[in-house]
């Protein structure tokens, strides 16, 4: 590949990494943060797995990385020379070759066995795809409205053909992880008018009829072209079916494939621009940069062209002059992929934290899992407020702040009624009276989840968001609430039990029940009270307690003992690439029976910089590096599901040489960074540039003094205030080994 290639931003980026291993990510083309999409779909509940064997049409909306079974692939439309005999996409899927497929932000291409080429692309709200049959043969288009993705299903369903270029139609899906049926409005047109056509129901097909709509059940329609390449573009909503078309027209209207696909990749390239990386290994740029190309995938587009949205009241709302944005896996991305997107991409943050303001007002209360316009209540804790605590401290929520400060309290302090959709903080009336949430898995639930089920590690989340909101109370002048918030923020320290011992440790946090009483028997390793995680991990959960669990630990060398253990840490520095594989855990959901480190999973995320917190930082630095061994170049490139982005923001900081580890506080903990020199251009036009010229990703390094201009000093925090305003930071390592 030739020098100016290899620097595109664009061409840098394998959309196959995450495609394997339950990375759940998906390969087709996307616009940065786009509504729908095209990609193929296969027999994994994600959409497309690499090692699938067949592809059963090109859906056009997907979800990067969720973890949950009923998700996407709406209105997947297959390219055939025939009819089929039976209408079920799992029977009339076609095979197809990795040999020649190709996947870069805004474009895919692949060639199916029965010599069909298909490529894919994207607007915002448009997925598109030109289908280039065999010579002089006739070509048809299934278009699937009755099935979606595998265990995605579809409860009700319609198509209308209007006219030779023209199809309408509505789906009925399910929202994940404990949701409830949503409707999506499609229009579907080609750039050519079809000859034939015909639609299929639950009874069989009927040549010639332009409508079905009916419950479940197999729905869709066919249009036969004379030979040459046929383009379809594919508009959603989820307001209506004008709002639909009108998405089509707005943004495809008088444009071919490659003039879509140019507009694509030129968005995507400018994106990715805005962090510059220096390195002349290729498989270093395609990790770091299909990491942040995962990033800026989500939260999705939710609005239409016009700025009319379905809000979480089930009304039609409009957004004038913003974005009103959707799909909010906060349980996530309060950790790493919010503060990532609100220090790079300021503008959109802003439009993120007025559409989490506007579910409150249209809803009645904050989100904890966001789907489409309703709320899952999927996942535990309360990841709502370090999120929307962190945009405040990003000045993401300027003229906001007391709005958004009202919501949160009424979020920390209070439990939604039995009639609203929320579950909210359910384990509140415990946690409020006797600074704890009860482990009760028969505690009733609205959703997939509740707080309860899980007490102790949602006391831990709830403590931290608390000691979160505290920060953001004193700000703004509540000082009576940040001070009951900010003792509230210790109340982790009511489940620590000095008495448990495991692998020659004493002292964990241990569940308790409705009386007070310690749950009987209990192991730290075990799955009892904890969600998806063990005593093991989520008692590193206290970051912003620090030294009260450093006293709780037995002092810091006994921390710090504790610490080695989980990471394995005398064998990390031997050989890093094979300790993270068969000493952590390497499973996607294996979460109970643990006691090291899961770099798989959300809640020890933060817990590498544990280290630098209770002040041995030169052990951050070599446990990051050998965490990131496990992302690669290839499908099974990402560690466990990507969440949205949430793995790969853990990534993009951890290779630039920075965490925030701590929410609310605007600091982030420097550990070695990956590159000899970074360059992140934000977009008030200032740059923060990371230089280490010895920086050497096959070596074990530390860092031995990071300093800048800017305070002219050696540093253990970067703060904030630093980064916006524009900085070089100027980091020295040292080898460890080779």
């Amino acid at each position: 590949m030739d020098a100016p290639k290899a620097l595109d931003p664009v061409e840098s980026v394998n959309t196959f990494i995450g495609t394997k291993d339950e990375g759940n990510t998906f390969p087709g083309a996307s616009m940065p943060f786009g509504k729908a999409h095209s990609s193929p779909i296969g027999s994994h509940y994600a959409g497309y797995r690499y090692d699938d064997q067949q592809i059963r049409g090109f859906g056009h909306f997907f979800l990067s990385g969720a973890g949950c079974w009923e998700q996407g692939g709406l209105v997947p439309i297959l390219p055939t020379t025939k009819l089929p005999q039976t209408f079920d996409h799992k029977r009339y899927a076609t095979t197809y070759t990795h040999d020649g497929e190709i996947g870069k932000p805004g474009y895919y291409k692949v060639k199916l066995t029965n010599d069909i080429t298909v490529e894919c692309t994207a607007t915002t709200r448009t997925g598109v795809e030109r289908y280039t049959f065999p010579p002089n043969t006739p070509g048809t288009l299934l278009i699937n409205t009755g099935q979606a993705n595998d265990k995605e299903p579809v409860s009700a369903s319609s198509i209308r053909i209007l006219d030779d270029r023209t199809i309408t139609g509505t789906v009925e899906t399910q929202a994940f992880c404990g949701g409830r049926p949503y409707l999506t409005h499609f229009t579907t047109r080609f750039d050519r008018p079809f000859q034939q056509f015909g639609i299929w129901g639950p009874t069989g097909p009927r040549p010639g009829q332009r409508e079905s709509a009916g419950g479940a059940g197999l729905r869709g329609a066919w249009v036969t072209f004379e030979p040459g390449q046929v383009t379809a573009y594919t508009a959603l909503s989820q307001v209506d079916e004008r709002g639909a078309t009108n998405n089509l027209t707005a943004e495809t209207s008088g444009k071919t494939f490659d003039d879509l696909r140019n507009e694509a990749q030129s968005a995507w390239r400018e994106e990715l621009a805005c962090i510059e990386i220096e390195t002349d290994d290729w498989d270093e740029r395609a990790v770091f940069y299909t990491a942040l190309y995962h990033v800026l995938l989500q939260p999705l587009t939710a609005s239409d062209v016009d700025g009319r949205y379905r809000g979480f009241d089930n009304q039609v709302h409009q957004a004038d002059g913003w974005t009103y944005y959707e799909y909010f896996s906060l349980w996530d991305t309060y950790r790493a992929h919010n503060q990532l997107l609100a220090l790079i991409r300021t503008k959109r943050s802003k439009d993120i934290a007025k559409s989490i303001l506007k579910i409150h007002e249209q809803g009645g209360w904050l989100p904890r899992w966001a789907y489409a316009n309703q709320e899952t209540n999927c996942m535990t804790g309360d990841p709502v407020t370090p999120f929307l605590v962190d945009l405040w401290r990003f000045g993401h929520l300027d003229g906001l702040e007391e709005q958004a400060y009202q919501a949160l309290k009424q979020n920390v302090d209070g439990v939604p009624p039995a009639a609203s959709r929320f579950q909210g903080r359910s384990g509140n009336p415990t946690y409020l009276a006797q600074g704890f949430v009860q482990y009760d898995k028969r505690f009733p639930k609205k959703g997939q989840d509740t707080d309860p089920h899980h007490g102790a590690s949602a006391t831990l989340e709830y403590a931290l968001a608390d000691a979160t909101l505290a920060i953001m109370a004193e700000a703004l002048g509540h000082t009576e609430d940040a001070e009951r918030l900010r003792l509230r923020g210790l109340n982790h320290r009511t489940l620590w039990d000095s008495t448990v011992t495991d692998r020659g440790f004493t002292g964990f946090p241990r569940p308790k029940l409705q009386n007070g009483a310690w749950l009987t028997p209990f192991t730290p390793q075990g799955p009892d009270g904890f969600h998806e995680g063990t005593a093991w991990q989520y008692q590193w959960l206290a970051q912003h307690d620090v030294e009260g669990l450093i006293t709780a630990l037995g002092g810091r060398q006994a921390a710090e003992a504790r610490l080695d253990d989980f990471f394995a840490y005398e064998d990390l520095l031997v050989d890093p690439k094979r300790t993270v594989r068969e000493k952590w855990v390497v499973g996607p959901y294996d979460y109970y029976n643990q006691f090291r480190y899961n770099p798989n999973n959300e809640p020890d995320l933060h817990v590498p910089w544990m280290y630098a917190l209770i002040g041995k930082p030169e052990k951050t630095s070599v446990v990051v590096r050998a965490a990131q061994t496990l992302f690669v170049n290839g499908p099974a490139g990402v560690t466990g599901n990507d969440d949205l982005g949430t793995m790969s923001a853990w990534y993009v900081f951890s290779a630039l040489g920075m965490y925030p580890a701590v929410p609310g506080t605007g600091e982030f903990v420097p550990h070695a960074p990956r590159f000899t020199r970074a360059v992140i251009h934000l977009e008030n036009g200032k740059d923060v540039v990371i230089e280490a010229p010895a920086a050497d990703v096959e070596r074990t390094q530390v860092v031995r003094r990071i300093s800048s201009g800017w305070l002219s000093r050696a540093k253990d925090r970067i703060e904030l205030a630093e980064l916006v305003s524009g900085t070089t930071l100027e980091v020295d390592l040292h080898t460890l080994s080779n």
